[in-house]
């Protein structure tokens, strides 16, 4: 006991890591500061048109000419902009348009990335890296490259004017085949290995034992085919005759230029605020799962 109090008492004191810990809180709290500064900053960045739309399509006096600065308050509130684009504009009917085409392109999308994503992931077979590598070099080509040979390929096949212009080009979703096959790496391969002991097929071992776990990746592709279909104007400018077939997109470019709705911003605001709807509603379901997608990534076998 002597000996230890002696060896206390004459032990020189160093200093400790704990003199350290208000530097590095002081530092880990700028460093969130400025992050959270940064970020508001882009927020504010993206925000901003969004609000200016919208306060402009409630404002009557901005039919004419579209306030600059951006006023914060409507000078003349008024519903009367979404009377007029709606008395103008077959809205629902384009609207509802828009969403057979998404749910068509989203289903056969879906069923092609997940499907490929499973069997370059789990099932080897020889060549697999080479099919994945051309699947994705395929991205690499813009699709205006692409866009004529589409075009004279269903006119051959009589294809036009028809929403499976839409459809078929959806099969070959290879950031979707990424996606899919990077999700499903995380996932164990017991489960597999046990359901084929058990005497399941591929199909069932898929349908059954993955596919319920692809939920966050399947709601992800869900929200990015969903809004590639619904911005889309181009194709449909090219593939769609028949009025009655429109899309949102290609609805309101055509009809506001024929009924001179163009010379009116808050009409043309009110619109596309009307159009954003369905847009905001699917994400505000889906947002939890993408962030389990991504929390789910980092899981180990």
């Amino acid at each position: 006991m002597a000996e230890f109090n002696s060896w206390n008492m004459n032990e020189p004191i160093r200093p400790g890591r704990s003199s350290n810990l208000p530097s590095k809180r002081r530092n880990q709290r700028m460093g969130r500061i400025f992050l959270v500064t940064v970020l508001s900053l882009g927020s504010l960045v993206m925000i901003v048109p969004f609000l200016w739309m919208l306060i402009t399509s409630f404002d009557w006096g901005a039919r004419l000419n579209i306030p600059f600065p951006p006023r914060l308050f409507p000078r003349q509130f008024s519903m009367r902009t979404y009377e007029v684009a709606f008395l103008n504009i077959d809205m629902l009917k384009y609207i509802f348009n828009s969403i057979i085409v998404a749910a068509g392109v989203i289903i056969v999308s879906l069923l092609s990335a997940l499907l490929s994503g499973y069997a370059l992931s789990k099932i080897r077979f020889r060549g697999a890296g080479i099919v994945l590598v051309v699947a994705l070099s395929t991205m690499m080509v813009p699709f205006e490259m692409t866009m004529i040979p589409q075009y004279l390929l269903f006119d051959k096949l009589r294809l036009l004017d028809s929403y499976w212009a839409f459809y078929l080009p959806a099969l070959n979703y290879a950031f979707g085949t990424f996606l899919a096959k990077q999700f499903i790496d995380q996932l164990p391969n017991t489960l597999r290995e046990a359901a084929i002991i058990d005497g399941a097929r591929e199909g069932t071992v898929f349908w059954r034992v993955y596919f319920p776990l692809c939920t966050p990746i399947v709601a992800t592709i869900i929200i990015l085919q969903f809004l590639g279909v619904w911005n889309d104007l181009l194709w449909p400018l090219l593939v769609l005759s028949d009025a009655g077939k429109y899309t949102i997109q290609l609805g309101l470019a055509m009809f506001t230029y024929n009924q001179g709705l163009n010379r009116m911003p808050a009409i043309i605001m009110a619109a596309t605020t009307v159009s954003l709807l369905p847009v905001l509603v699917l994400y505000l379901f889906l947002q939890r799962y993408i962030v389990e997608s991504i929390a789910l990534s980092g899981i180990k076998q």
